[in-house]
C-alpha cells in the first residue's frame, strides 16, 4: 500500500490467485474502493511507500511462486497503470518493511527465495528517479512479516516472524545499519503499519492489538485499541 496525504492505494495481493490489481480510496470519506491500474506483473506481499507524488512499490511473490526483485512506481493523483523503476539491490524478496521520507523509499528485510530465507537487507531507492536500490544497511537481526512506518525523518521496523516484539530505527537521510528503538506491547509478524509525522501505529500480526510509539523518541511501544476483527498481512496507509 502507498498513500499521500488525499489517497490510499493498494496494489495486487494474493487471494485466491495473484492480482496486479490496483485501486484507490480517499482517505477523507469512507466509501468502496475504486480501481486504479494495473500492476506491471500479478504478485502478492509486495511492500509500498513513497513520495506525496509518487508511490513505490519493491518485491513480492508471483504466480509461480518465484519471489521478485522488481520496483515500479506510480503518480498517485493520476489513474493508470504502474511503470518499472529498477530492481532491488540484495535479492528477490516479499514480506518487507516498507517506508519512506519525501525524497527516499526504503525496503527492510523479508524473505528471500531461493535461500538463505529470512533477511537483514535494507535497501533504498530516490523516489524522484528511477533506477536500481542501493545497499543501505542492515537490521538487528534478519526476519520478515515486519512492519514498517515513518516520519520524514526517522524509519522504524516492528516485529516479525519468530515470536519478535523488537522495534528498531534508522535515519533515512543517511545509510546505517538499524538501531533499537524499543519493544511492541507483545511479540507479533505480519503486521501492518501507519504513521503520521509523529506517530507510529502497529496493528495486528495474528490479534486485534494496535500499539503505538512516539517517532522522534526511543522507547517501548503503548496500547492504543483493538482492531475490528483478528487479522495479519493487511496494508496500512
Amino acid at each position: 500500500c502507498v498513500a499521500n496525504d488525499v489517497r490510499g492505494i493498494c496494489a495486487g495481493g494474493g487471494t485466491p490467485t495473484k492480482l496486479n490489481l490496483i485501486e484507490y480510496v480517499t482517505i477523507a470519506s469512507k466509501g468502496n474502493a475504486s480501481g486504479f491500474g494495473d500492476l506491471t506483473e500479478n504478485r502478492s506481499m509486495g511492500g509500498g511507500s513513497g513520495s506525496p507524488t509518487r508511490g513505490i512499490i519493491m518485491g513480492g511473490g508471483s504466480p509461480t511462486a518465484t519471489h521478485q526483485n522488481i520496483i515500479e512506481y506510480l503518480t498517485i493523483e493520476t489513474r493508470g497503470n504502474a511503470q518499472d523503476f529498477g530492481d532491488l539491490s540484495n535479492a528477490a524478496r516479499t514480506r518487507t518493511a516498507n517506508f519512506s521520507s519525501p525524497t527516499r523509499a526504503v525496503v527492510a528485510g523479508g524473505y528471500v527465495d531461493p535461500s538463505p530465507g529470512n533477511t537483514d537487507h535494507i535497501d533504498y531507492v530516490t523516489i524522484a528517479t528511477k533506477g536500481n536500490a542501493s545497499d543501505f544497511g542492515n537490521m538487528t537481526s534478519a526476519r520478515e512479516g515486519c512492519g514498517g512506518a515513518s516520519s520524514h525523518v526517522r524509519g522504524l521496523i516492528a516485529g516479525g516472524t519468530g515470536a519478535v516484539n523488537t522495534i528498531e530505527y534508522v535515519t533515512i537521510a543517511t545509510t546505517g545499519n538499524a538501531t533499537d528503538f524499543g519493544d511492541l506491547t507483545r511479540t507479533a509478524g505480519s503486521l501492518s503499519a501507519a504513521a503520521s509525522a509523529t506517530r507510529a501505529v502497529f496493528a495486528n500480526g495474528g490479534t486485534n492489538t494496535i500499539d503505538y510509539v512516539t517517532i522522534a523518541t526511543t522507547g517501548n511501544a503503548t496500547d492504543f485499541g483493538d482492531t475490528t476483527a483478528v487479522r495479519g498481512q493487511a496494508g496500512g496507509v
